[in-house]
């Protein structure tokens, strides 16, 4: 690919799982991606799996930190100048389980500083540079979850800060017109990670019964986020919903 053409995408939280998955399917498509995560390993683990002609740049970042954000945006802005594309992914569920009335103040802030403000971080730096760059514009694409819009048992902070997640979009999709900044989000339902592992061997319903639910592949996930990617800046899909087809999600189950 020329390099004058080539499309700049940010992934955070892709050391493991969708994040990694959507890393390497953008690389695979001629993206130069640079991953973000906290721990170095896995994003060097991300970066050889793209295989030796990938455009992968590494770099440690914890989102909940803004001196970590506003440190990895520039070193994008050094390698290449400008940024096409986040993939806002960086996530927790935070601990699994717990009723309400016994989640501590620190698993609610925990939560919520990764998933809400780490995602307001980072899109607000990638605003920035999208803003300023010539040309003008770019796409932020945020992870946001089944969980956008139905509950499930005993997950009041991963459920709130995904409700959060939607107001984000909207309102980085409305802040973004003038300077050719798209806005969309994608809510994912039971794709195959490591974070939903137990979906496999049973999870609690509403009905408090313990079952176990299909899952998909998160390589499902990384082509709809491609497709999102390469639509050009005057096409947008506001909100697309992956999920894995038999899921309980649609009527009861």
């Amino acid at each position: 690919m020329d390099e004058s053409t080539k499309k700049i995408a940010v992934v955070t939280g892709a050391g493991s799982g969708i994040g990694r998955s959507v890393a390497l399917t953008l690389a695979a498509a001629g993206w130069a991606v640079a991953v973000a995560g906290r721990r170095t390993g896995p994003l060097e683990e991300t970066a050889a799996a793209a295989g030796e002609g990938a455009d992968v740049l590494c770099v440690r970042a914890d989102v909940s930190d803004p001196d970590d954000v506003t440190a990895l945006f520039e070193s994008v802005r050094a390698r290449y100048g400008r940024l096409d594309l986040l993939f806002n992914n960086a996530g927790t569920f935070g601990p699994g389980g717990v009723p309400l009335e016994d989640l501590t103040y620190e698993a609610w802030r925990s939560v919520v500083d990764v998933n809400l403000t780490g995602s307001f971080l980072c899109a607000q730096a990638a605003f920035r540079q999208m803003r300023r760059q010539d040309p003008q514009g770019g796409r932020i694409i945020n992870n946001g979850s089944i969980s956008a819009h139905v509950p499930r048992p005993n997950s009041i902070a991963y459920t709130a800060t995904k409700h959060a997640m939607t107001g984000l979009t909207k309102s980085l999709s409305l802040d973004g017109r003038p300077y050719r900044i798209a806005c969309g989000q994608i809510d994912i339902g039971n794709a195959a990670t490591d974070m939903t592992e137990r979906m496999q061997t049973g999870i609690l319903q509403a009905n408090g019964q313990l079952a176990v639910e299909p899952v998909m592949d998160a390589a499902d996930v990384a082509r709809t986020v491609l497709h999102m990617a390469e639509l050009p800046l005057e096409a947008n899909v506001q909100f697309a919903t992956v999920m894995a087809t038999s899921m309980p999600y649609i009527g009861r189950g």
